[in-house]
């Protein structure tokens, strides 16, 4: 599995990967008129314009045949104000890719480019329905907070997570 920097060509692939992995993930979450009326084409444009927005820090997993079995982004929220931080925005791998340790190759990467900008602090968003998150806290992330939000016409409970060291992901 080759971990690498996203290309714009690369929106379509991290798109499916989005599309498919917000299905499956939140299948038992979210409506499921809203995860079917889920888009690959409007998220090949999304990820277009995240690829090549400032700021932004997109790593795809690409398996032997050339096709993005997962993808992990970062970067700086707008309503992160804390100093010397950033966050972790987005880490999907598609079902049968899982358990192989391409989460721990993702999130590794990300985390060096986060070292090299001098981030001291990473936040990361997680819905408390969503067993990923114990993914975050295997790799030493904290409970910071709860929030309840709005989305897709259901009331959920968003945890934000955060790691005050990043050393350990990184050895």
């Amino acid at each position: 599995m080759l971990i690498r920097e996203a290309t714009v060509a690369d929106a379509e692939g991290i798109a499916i990967v989005h599309v498919d992995c917000w299905r499956s993930t939140y299948k038992d979450i979210m409506p499921m008129d809203f995860l079917d009326n889920l888009s690959y084409e409007k998220r090949t444009e999304l990820w277009k314009k995240n690829i090549s927005g400032e700021g932004n820090y997109i790593y795809v997993a690409e398996n032997n045949e050339g096709e993005i079995a997962g993808f992990i982004s970062g970067g700086k929220r707008e309503k992160n104000q804390v100093e010397d931080s950033g966050d972790l925005t987005a880490i999907y791998i598609l079902e049968n890719f899982q358990r192989m340790g391409i989460g721990k190759k993702l999130i590794k990467e990300l985390f060096f480019k986060f070292e090299e900008l001098g981030f001291k602090t990473i936040f990361v968003e997680v819905l408390e329905d969503n067993d990923s998150r114990y993914f975050y806290e295997a790799f030493g992330a904290e409970l910071l907070k709860t929030e309840k939000i709005k989305m897709a016409d259901a009331e959920l409970k968003l945890l934000v997570y955060e790691w005050k060291d990043i050393s350990p992901v990184l050895s």
